[in-house]
């Protein structure tokens, strides 16, 4: 289940950041340099393009090897699994929100690679940004605070989890794989995808199983989703900026 520390009036958010000014700067620094990267991370890598381009025919292991990179470096998936396993302890609850994730990012790359549907890069790339800024608000208890309701968190990963394959597929398409072998290779794609992602999520767990056991962790947990609030709206208008000039 979903904790929410800070729904109750036991901590104030601009105490936190103020008693805690120098660590807000050191994480926003963190993400917004990071982001320069994030904001190319949903592609493919130039060196995988021109090899993609070139090849025909079934080659499962080099799919799957290139799934496993897309995703483990792609820092968009892998700030929105941060925001999705923040404050989630039980590792059923982990596995069913990190899988619904995983069954709406299989159906739409699959299918949208498959069938040749295709977005502008742009949009969905911002569509992406703004699940990074939903997820932080979530984990701060601000549609509760703001709404008085909570939006089905389940539903909402399985939804964004559909924009984030339809934003890979998208970019796949850009490069113009051949259909020879197109739906071996591209189920190979989303094997190493889904590895990639386990791969990102155990180190994840790693560091914040240390973090959760200090005392820091709720002194620092509403600054972390600021700072992840704010690389969520770099991101987007980024790539809005990036469609109009477009």
């Amino acid at each position: 289940m979903f904790l929410h520390p800070f729904s109750g009036g036991g901590y104030s958010y601009a105490y936190a950041l103020r008693k805690h000014p120098l660590w807000s700067a050191v994480i926003g620094l963190i993400l917004y340099f990071s982001l320069i990267t994030l904001t190319h991370a949903h592609g493919i890598a130039e060196g995988d393009k021109g090899y993609i381009q070139e090849i025909t025919g079934v080659h499962f292991l080099a799919f799957v090897y290139l799934g496993a990179k897309h995703m483990f470096t792609g820092y968009d998936h892998i700030l929105f699994l941060f925001g999705v396993i923040f404050f989630l302890y039980k590792l059923k609850d982990i596995g069913l929100y990190v899988s619904l994730f995983a069954i709406g990012h299989s159906i739409t790359m699959l299918l949208g690679v498959y069938l040749g549907t295709s977005i502008n890069g742009y949009l969905i790339d911002a569509i992406i940004g703004l699940s990074i800024v939903y997820k932080a608000l979530d984990n701060v208890g601000a549609f509760q605070r703001w709404f008085g309701v909570q939006p089905n968190t389940k539903v909402a990963t399985l939804i964004f989890g559909l924009f984030h394959g339809f934003g890979l597929a998208t970019k796949i398409q850009e490069y113009e794989i051949s259909r020879d072998g197109l739906l071996t290779n591209m189920i190979a794609f989303n094997i190493g995808v889904e590895t990639g992602q386990l791969l990102a999520l155990a180190t994840i767990l790693i560091v914040m199983g240390f973090w959760r056991r200090t005392d820091s962790f709720l002194r620092h947990a509403y600054t972390a989703n600021v700072a992840m609030m704010a690389a969520g709206f770099i991101l987007v208008g980024y790539q809005l900026t990036g469609y109009f000039i477009n």
